[in-house]
């Protein structure tokens, strides 16, 4: 007899990080939900990731292993597991993620009994180290719900979407270094598919407790900013002049700081994550190139 649930294939990016992965894989094999595959994209690791992934695949059968050398990036190693897997509901988690066994199950009702097509799940930032740079990540947060309201996207780290809907909209546009999640988002809002929240379907995502790491991702992030520029300029702007900071800033007023020299290190960290963000964005404005080998996504 042939099962009523969806089919679902959780996709899971990685790069040369054996210890998130494998983290991320004993969680996602402990899933209450009856019918899943996970399949772990390795973007040419140069660790012990890829062997890592062949280990568990070994002996937990629902693990699939997929390879994307030929683009780098996590856009084109979500892609590759679009392409590989075959379920009638996608699921996308980071590599360094940990989830509840009832995530998927939750998430799955909600997209069941609100007719949802594109799902965003909530996301608690943990900390792996009780840094100041740690706490100011877990105060900005991931505010996905508002992402959702106010910029029609959610977070690649913690979403679900029909497949039918990368059939029609077209796949990650895997150009991006950045913000692909978002453009993605708002062409499915644009196509006309409800989009939704599952406020109690937990992803845990471990916080940037470093100076450094949180600094690379903002430069990231920056570079992104003006990639979409230049493939996007209708929706997004010229490329020469930056957008202006919007959207959700994270954080509540539960979490403020309760000293003033924490106030003074958030407000610092602030602006040198913004400072991160423009020379990202500068550096991609005079050194970038359109990536003319990757393909722009299709609908």
């Amino acid at each position: 007899m042939a099962s009523s649930h969806p089919h679902v294939n959780i996709i899971v990016p990685v790069y040369n990080d054996a210890d998130g992965v494998l983290q991320t894989l004993e969680s996602t094999t402990s899933q209450s939900y009856v019918t899943y595959d996970v399949f772990v994209v390795d973007n040419g690791s140069t660790d012990s990731t890829q062997d890592v992934i062949a280990e568990f695949a070994r002996k937990n059968r629902e693990v699939k292993p997929g390879l994307e050398e030929e683009r780098q990036g996590s856009y084109a190693a979500r892609n590759r597991g679009v392409r590989d897997a075959s379920g009638d509901i996608l699921a996308f988690l980071d590599a360094d993620e940990t989830v509840d066994t009832d995530w998927l199950e939750t998430a799955i009702e909600v997209i069941e009994t609100r007719g949802v097509n594109y799902l965003g799940c909530n996301v608690e930032l943990t900390l792996p180290e009780n840094t100041l740079v740690g706490r100011y990540n877990v105060h900005t947060g991931f505010p996905v719900e508002q992402y959702l309201e106010e910029q029609n996207y959610a977070p690649t780290c913690a979403l679900l979407v029909k497949r039918e809907v990368f059939e029609d909209v077209g796949h990650f546009d895997a150009r991006l270094i950045s913000g692909g999640d978002r453009e993605f988002g708002e062409r499915v809002h644009e196509a006309g598919y409800k989009q939704g929240y599952a406020e109690d379907a937990t992803v845990y995502h471990p916080a940037r407790t470093s100076f450094e790491s949180l600094a690379k991702k903002n430069f990231r992030v920056g570079r992104g900013f003006c990639q979409k520029q230049r493939y996007y300029p209708e929706r997004y702007g010229k490329p020469g002049i930056p957008p202006k900071p919007s959207g959700p800033s994270g954080g509540d007023e539960e979490d403020e700081p309760d000293s003033l020299f924490t106030k003074l290190a958030f407000a610092f960290l602030s602006f040198a994550m913004l400072a991160c963000r423009g020379s990202g964005y500068y550096y991609e404005y005079f050194f970038g190139e359109e990536r003319d080998d990757i393909p722009a996504p299709t609908s």
